[in-house]
């Protein structure tokens, strides 16, 4: 049987003695080759050559920083696994960009699920994490987004909240807000601008020139290149494809509203 060595970065008593529990009650081919409860700890043990972790299970919240800041210390290797007790939002996050994570508390179900993920993964690809796609996903944790946007139409400003809004789009130099009822507005805005500024749990960006809501989306079919194309209420003039690249994440948003 083939071993795999485990790092456990927790800096919760209760919730290390749980992972630890489960793990050695479960897992016989899993080792525990060291527990951590910080980022200068975690940077110290990865530095030494001889701790070699093949699965790291990593708490998000540390005692002395946040777990990505140990990426930017030190090289990490091995296949890694966020533990968290963040809200649903930093769920659906972590889903959309295929980031493996266990939610708090820890049952022996989910940890068997994340475990059958880490081997295929060890077997079959490189598992160094993507420090920067977990610092972009956990820097958005308890972000506010806007609410409303305010738009003026010559000596008139119009006030539009977010839940009126179908998409937003852009064409040639202009960036316009399209209501759900119709309404076509012009922003002073980019596109780029306005989608990091709404909640991706109601609003994705399908493509370079189109945002959508999750209420606009009438209906996607296939089409070629393995794209999808989106058909959107009130209907655009213009025809909104994904591409085979977002494919996958436009699904996993779909399924997770």
């Amino acid at each position: 049987m083939k071993t795999y060595n485990v790092l456990i970065v927790e800096d919760e008593i209760p919730a290390q003695t749980n992972l630890r529990r489960l793990i050695e009650t479960h897992f016989p081919d899993l080792r525990i080759a060291g527990v951590q409860s910080s980022v200068v700890g975690t940077v110290e043990w990865l530095q030494d050559s001889a701790n070699r972790p093949d699965i790291i299970f990593m708490d998000v919240q540390l005692s002395d920083g946040m777990c990505f800041d140990i990426f930017a210390r030190t090289e990490v290797r091995g296949k890694v696994v966020i533990t968290t007790a963040y809200d649903d939002y930093a769920i659906r996050a972590f889903r959309v960009n295929s980031v493996d994570y266990l939610l708090k508390p820890i049952v022996p179900e989910d940890l068997q699920a994340a475990v059958e993920r880490c081997r295929r993964a060890l077997e079959t690809e490189n598992p160094a994490p993507d420090a920067e796609l977990l610092r972009s996903i956990l820097a958005q944790v308890g972000r506010e987004y806007k609410k409303r946007f305010v738009v003026r139409v010559g000596d008139k400003i119009t006030v539009v909240g977010t839940e009126q809004i179908a998409y937003f789009c852009a064409e040639e130099k202009y960036t316009y807000l399209v209501t759900s009822d119709g309404r076509r507005l012009i922003l002073d805005t980019s596109l780029d601008a306005v989608s990091e500024q709404v909640d991706p749990r109601q609003f994705f960006r399908l493509s370079r020139s189109c945002t959508a809501s999750i209420g606009s989306i009438a209906g996607i079919s296939r089409h070629l290149s393995n794209r999808l194309k989106v058909a959107l209420d009130p209907r655009p003039d213009f025809e909104v494809f994904v591409s085979r690249s977002r494919t996958a994440d436009f699904m996993n948003w779909l399924e997770d509203k």
